[in-house]
């Protein structure tokens, strides 16, 4: 039996009754949860864990994962998704964790944990899609950058949905795509295809009926 504020239920009677209460929503619609940044902080957690085998493996990985031209033309797909959870040294994954903190902390809350993954995930297949189809066959690129733009992009549309100062973002975001740009090093078609994905998918689900966020 549980304890009630009065007298006892059974706990089939609890489960029953709580499967019956309407769950808790976000702001833009996601199912709010007790711990808003789980999904950041795994992201974080994986990212970090794959920077670690690369290290020990004397970044191999780099340089044998990283060319994404040569490898999907060879039919080695799944590249594509594997290719953002590499970096090219420890500024550049700090950097990168640390954009993903800040930008999950806010996107996270907003649309929902699952939602945030799929924006994640999208964002950063479209970053890698987009360097794969305009970049040479023999540039390596890696690294959650194209994701971190998506997620840049889901801020900029969740907080012009919500009505709010958007300023502060595009400043963040037209400083950090000239960046992009005046470094020959940086890819800045994976942070175009990026936000582009992350923007889009975004715009859909905060258009998306309640009932069918998760």
């Amino acid at each position: 039996m549980v304890q009630a504020p009065v007298g006892f239920q059974c706990p089939a009677c609890v489960a029953e009754a709580a499967a019956r209460v309407p769950p808790v929503r976000t702001a833009l619609g996601g199912v709010a949860k007790r711990r808003p940044r789980r999904a950041t902080q795994v992201l974080i957690g994986a990212n970090v864990a794959v920077y670690a085998l690369t290290v020990i493996s004397a970044d191999r990985l780099i340089v044998d994962y990283g060319m994404l031209g040569i490898a999907i033309a060879s039919g080695e797909w799944w590249r594509l998704l594997t290719a953002p959870f590499l970096h090219a040294g420890l500024w550049h994954i700090g950097l990168n964790m640390l954009a993903l903190w800040v930008l999950g902390g806010i996107v996270e809350p907003l649309i929902g944990r699952w939602r945030f993954v799929a924006v994640y995930a999208v964002s950063a297949l479209g970053g890698t899609v987009a360097s794969y189809a305009f970049s040479s066959p023999v540039v390596i690129s890696v690294g959650a950058s194209g994701a971190v733009f998506g997620l840049l992009g889901a801020t900029l549309v969740a907080f012009r949905r919500l009505n709010r100062d958007v300023s502060g973002v595009v400043v963040l975001l037209v400083v950090n795509v000239a960046i992009g740009f005046a470094i020959p090093s940086i890819d800045w078609r994976a942070h175009l295809g990026g936000l582009a994905a992350g923007a889009v998918l975004t715009a859909v689900m905060v258009a998306t009926p309640r009932r069918y966020a998760t």
